[in-house]
C-alpha cells in the first residue's frame, strides 16, 4: 500500500509539473507574438475643412488594421502643407494645390486629390438674409457694406468672421466668392469648427464654412440665386469649391500609402465622402484646373 500511494504523489507531482512548463511555454510565445508586433503611427495634418473624412476614414481604417493609428491634427492647410515639405509629417491636408501656398518649396511633393468640399457663405439666421448678389458679398467682406438692411436683412449690425491667413478654406473663398477683393480687417478664426459656433451664436455674424460643417442652426446663402448644392457644384454653376489633398513627401510606401489608396476606395467614396457632406471624385462633372482651366469631364 505504502508503494502505490507513493507512486501515485509522484506521477500528480510530474503531471503539474509538466502542465506548468507547457503553461510557461505558451505564455512565452504569446508574449514572444506580442512584442514582436509593430504599431505604424500615421500622422495626417493640416485643413480643417477635410479634417472630419479623414477622422473618420481613418477610424475605419484602424478598426480593421490594429497595428495602424492614425492621428488628425487640424491647424489649416498652410500648416498640413508647411508641415509635410518639412517631412515632419506623413501627410499634409490640403483645401490648396501646394502650389498655390506662398513661399512653400513644393520640390518631391506629391499629390493625393481623395475628395471635392463645397464652401458656402453662412450667416446667423437672425440676420433674414438667404440671398445676395455676388456684389454684395463682396461689399460686405471690404467693409462697405455693415448693415444688413442693406442687403434686404434686418436692421442689424453685420459681424464679418474670417478664417487665419493660412487657411485653404480662406483663400478659396476669397479666389472664388469674392474674385480676391481686398477683405478689411475683422476677428479671426484658425478652424471651420470655431467659425460654425461663433456664427450661430452672434447676431448679425457672417463668414463661410466647408459644405460639411453648413448645419442647421445656420443660414447658407445663395449667390445671385444659385444655392450652395453638391449638384450645381459638380458642374460648376457654385464656383465656391475645392479639391480635397492630401500631400505626401515623395511617393507614399507601406501603411501610409495602404490608407491613401482606402481613402479613394468604394467604402470611403461611396458612402462616408456623401454622408460628411463631401462630392466624390466621381461626381464632378468638371475638372478644374491650378490656373482655374474649367475642363468637362465626359
Amino acid at each position: 500500500m505504502k508503494k502505490v500511494v507513493t507512486l501515485g504523489a509522484l506521477a500528480v507531482t510530474m503531471t503539474v509539473l509538466l502542465a506548468g512548463c507547457g503553461s510557461s511555454s505558451a505564455t512565452s510565445t504569446k508574449n514572444t507574438s506580442s512584442s514582436s508586433s509593430k504599431t505604424t503611427k500615421i500622422v495626417a495634418t493640416g485643413s480643417t475643412a477635410l479634417q472630419p473624412l479623414v477622422e473618420q476614414a481613418g477610424q475605419a481604417y484602424q478598426n480593421e488594421h490594429a497595428n495602424v493609428t492614425i492621428n488628425v491634427p487640424g491647424g489649416g492647410s498652410g500648416a498640413g502643407l508647411s508641415q509635410v515639405a518639412k517631412g515632419s509629417v506623413n501627410v499634409g491636408n490640403s483645401d490648396l494645390f501646394a502650389q498655390e501656398q506662398k513661399g512653400l518649396d513644393t520640390k518631391g511633393l506629391v499629390d493625393h486629390k481623395v475628395a471635392v468640399v463645397g464652401m458656402a457663405p453662412v450667416v446667423n439666421k437672425d440676420a433674414g438674409v438667404s440671398n445676395i448678389t455676388k456684389d454684395q458679398l463682396v461689399k460686405i467682406f471690404e467693409g462697405k457694406v455693415t448693415n444688413w438692411k442693406d442687403v434686404g436683412g434686418k436692421d442689424e449690425k453685420i459681424t464679418v468672421v474670417n478664417r487665419a491667413q493660412g487657411s485653404g478654406t480662406r483663400a478659396t473663398f476669397e479666389k472664388w466668392g469674392l474674385s480676391n477683393a481686398k477683405v478689411a480687417t475683422s476677428q479671426e478664426q484658425d478652424s471651420n469648427g470655431t467659425v460654425q459656433k461663433i456664427v450661430s451664436t452672434t447676431p448679425g455674424a457672417i463668414s463661410y464654412l466647408a459644405f460639411s460643417y453648413v448645419k442647421s442652426d445656420l443660414q447658407a446663402l445663395s449667390i445671385d440665386n444659385v444655392k450652395p448644392t453638391e449638384a450645381n457644384v459638380a458642374n460648376n454653376k457654385w464656383k465656391i469649391w475645392a479639391y480635397e489633398h492630401m500631400y505626401t513627401k515623395g511617393q507614399p510606401t507601406g501603411e501610409v500609402k495602404n490608407f491613401l489608396t482606402y481613402m479613394t476606395s468604394k467604402s470611403v467614396q461611396g458612402s462616408l465622402v456623401e454622408k460628411l457632406g463631401y462630392i466624390p471624385l466621381t461626381s464632378m462633372k468638371v475638372d478644374r484646373g491650378q490656373s482655374g482651366t474649367i475642363t468637362t469631364l465626359k
